[in-house]
């Protein structure tokens, strides 16, 4: 099931929070993501209701296993793009943006065959610039 990209970054956000503390708080994703309470409390709400999280009475915020599942998801996505980017030679800052938006976009079908090519070529092919066109290709 696909979200919206509103939905799969704050899923992503409160993954990649819960790698670096204990517990995950509406305040800490305001903060990560620049936005104000008001708005991070609507998003959680719409999130509740589509049951991608839980909130305790605490206010402590968990991924179910349907938001766990869409987060990962992005973030794999994310952090591929981003890479593949940069060792294309896209500054890393500009990379890291871009595959921010492609993220949400791209098909699984597209995903799965750039993935699929990028393990290939990590363990098998040798890609070098043509000099003509800068394109890539098999040497």
């Amino acid at each position: 099931m696909r979200s919206n990209e509103s939905s799969e970054n704050y899923l992503e956000t409160i993954l990649m929070l819960s790698k670096k503390r204990p517990v995950v708080r509406s305040v800490d994703i305001a903060n990560e993501l620049g936005f104000k309470k008001s708005s991070v409390s609507i998003a959680m709400k719409n999130l509740r209701e589509s049951e991608h999280i839980t909130v305790t009475d605490a206010g402590f915020i968990y991924l179910t296993e349907s938001g766990k599942e869409v987060a990962e998801m992005i973030y794999e996505r994310h952090e591929l793009l981003s890479s593949w980017l940069t060792s294309l030679g896209v500054d890393p800052t500009i990379a890291s943006e871009d595959a921010c938006r492609m993220e949400h976009i791209i098909s699984d079908e597209s995903f799965e065959v750039i993935k699929n090519y990028l393990n290939i070529a990590d363990e098998d092919i040798v890609l070098s610039a043509d000099p003509k066109t800068g394109l890539l290709r098999v040497i």
